[in-house]
């Protein structure tokens, strides 16, 4: 990897967490208006449906959507997970409050992040989790708490 791919990475993956919060705010509040977090979710995966089809048809990987035995099944669960996550913060934070709702899945997206990393899970790349990482997280954890304590 470059460097210029490296700034371009965490710029994107900056503005994606940036997206998190405002995505659960957004929604929340459409399920709230519908009366329905389920019906906002629907509207946002159609929508997200919609938006991945026109980049699949405009950079010609259409034809590569399949469902094979050749791919582990376990690779297929990322949608679950992006539903549990939509729904849940759609439900959720409308009730908590986008601040605690995104704070309890940033606290849960490191310890995931980690232990996928040390143990190079589905194919990732490996970094061991040390005593480095594991202060680290421990700061970024106490910092996240700390931004999101109120009085």
């Amino acid at each position: 990897m470059t460097a210029n791919n490296a700034v371009a990475f965490a710029i994107i993956m900056l503005l994606t967490g940036i997206g998190i919060p405002i995505l659960a705010a957004l929604n929340g509040g459409l399920g709230a208006r519908l009366g329905s977090p389920m019906a906002a979710s629907m509207i946002l995966f159609g929508l997200a449906f919609l938006i991945a089809t026109a980049g699949a048809l405009m950079t010609g990987s259409l034809g590569a959507v399949r469902f094979t035995g050749d791919i582990p099944a376990h690779f297929y669960f990322g949608g679950v997970f992006v539903a549990f996550y939509v729904i849940a913060v759609t439900f959720i934070a409308p009730r908590f409050g986008v601040g605690n709702a995104i704070f309890f899945v940033l606290v849960g997206q490191l310890i995931s992040a980690a232990t996928i990393d040390h143990f190079g899970l589905f194919g990732s790349l490996r970094s061991a989790f040390d005593v480095k990482r594991a202060a680290g997280i421990t700061l970024m954890i106490a910092g996240v708490y700390l931004a999101r304590r109120t009085g």
